[in-house]
């Protein structure tokens, strides 16, 4: 009877989330969904690059979606864009289409 030897370790959940690749983790635009009351959430789009308009891929993601948003201001982050509704994959799907972002430079958080 050949005995098999059992490989365990060999898959990292948290690969996607690890800083491989040529985008250091300040590069990186965080997409997050939160909770808020009931079936409500709200997404967050953090780590845009400061030279970019976020006023107006604020707009733009609006009217393309069909939601509500605003552009938020914080100390840590800088300008963080705020959607209502689970809009993770529409964010993404967005900044690489437009080319804003590489798609590797873009961290969905969430569920």
């Amino acid at each position: 009877m050949a005995t098999n030897s059992l490989q365990f370790n060999t898959f990292d959940a948290f690969e996607d989330a690890g800083d491989k690749g040529g985008v250091s983790s300040e590069e990186k635009v965080h997409v997050r969904v939160q909770q808020r009351n009931g079936r409500k959430c709200i997404t967050t789009v953090a780590g845009l690059a400061d030279d970019l308009d976020i006023k107006r891929i604020c707009k733009a993601f609006k009217k393309n979606f069909s939601c509500n948003g605003a552009v938020q201001k914080d100390l840590e982050v800088g300008e963080v864009i705020q959607l209502s509704g689970d809009q993770r994959t529409n964010v993404k799907d967005f900044l690489v289409d437009q080319e804003i972002c590489h798609g590797e430079s873009i961290v969905l958080h969430g569920f």
